[in-house]
């Protein structure tokens, strides 16, 4: 595993661990505005209690479904900080996820939202998991920020009006789901099983990892799972931050943000 935060940033909104037969990823998000009430912990806080709490069901629960041991999980966590947090608030805080876990002789996998799972096998061509509703959703109303220099005032206010646009459209049917203080969003998640037998290797990347293809597409997934597989996960944040340095106003490639936090998990399963 790896994990960095946005160049100039001290706080790392994304999370990642792993027990004996699973992994989890989660990339923590917040809303501008924030600090004008909602949740007092921070985004940070809450992506770690949500993904230590998975960790912890996962060691123990090897045949309850995923949907359900994530929907546990939420409702753990709002019970959590309900007495001291506004979990109405639109700016409370929220977080995609990543779950694979092997279940005898399948590999069992969740995902919620816009981070990434990728696998491959032997026989099998890379397939891509991932959430493309809330990009559906954003494709929307991003044209006026993308047509901005990053990093300019001009952009941040863009962004801040894209972000608050998004709002309406957060854990509601037409729109997208994330992890936040609604335990039935998990039963929108994408799930599905595949025979352990048949992958060689399974990447987990959040956002600020997966750019590199989805967004910059400057590589394929055999190429990212190779970097990965040879180089190990540190190499394939480095090669995001290097597309990210190259371009620093994001001109060649519009962005709400021009660095993002980046986590890589890599499953070996050979």
């Amino acid at each position: 595993m790896a994990t960095e935060p946005a160049p100039g940033q001290s706080e790392n909104e994304d999370f990642a661990g792993a027990v004996a037969r699973a992994a989890v990823l989660l990339d923590g998000a917040g809303l501008p505005g924030s600090e004008d009430g909602g949740c007092v912990h921070g985004v940070a806080w809450y992506a770690r209690r949500l993904g230590t709490r998975l960790l912890g069901a996962l060691a123990q629960e090897d045949d309850a479904s995923l949907t359900g041991t994530l929907s546990s999980a939420i409702g753990d966590v709002a019970g959590s900080h309900r007495a001291t947090c506004d979990l109405g608030h639109p700016a409370t805080p929220s977080a995609t996820v990543v779950i694979l876990r092997e279940r005898g002789s399948d590999l069992d996998y969740l995902v919620l939202a816009d981070s990434t799972l990728v696998f491959d096998g032997p026989q099998l061509e890379p397939t891509v998991v991932t959430d493309r509703r809330l990009a559906a959703i954003g494709q929307r109303y991003r044209a006026q920020m993308d047509a901005l220099v990053g990093g300019s005032t001009e952009h941040a206010k863009a962004r801040a009006d894209y972000v608050a646009a998004l709002r309406a459209h957060r854990n509601r049917e037409g729109g997208f789901f994330v992890a936040a203080a609604d335990p039935d969003a998990a039963w929108h998640a994408m799930t599905g099983s595949v025979p352990s037998s048949g992958v060689r290797t399974a990447l987990l990347l959040s956002d600020g990892a997966s750019r590199l293809n989805d967004r910059f597409k400057l590589r394929t997934w055999n190429e990212t799972l190779e970097l990965a597989r040879s180089q190990g996960p540190n190499a394939l944040i480095a090669a995001v931050r290097g597309a990210e340095c190259a371009d620093p106003q994001g001109r060649r490639w519009p962005r709400g943000k021009i660095f993002d936090d980046a986590t890589v998990v890599l499953c070996d399963l050979v």
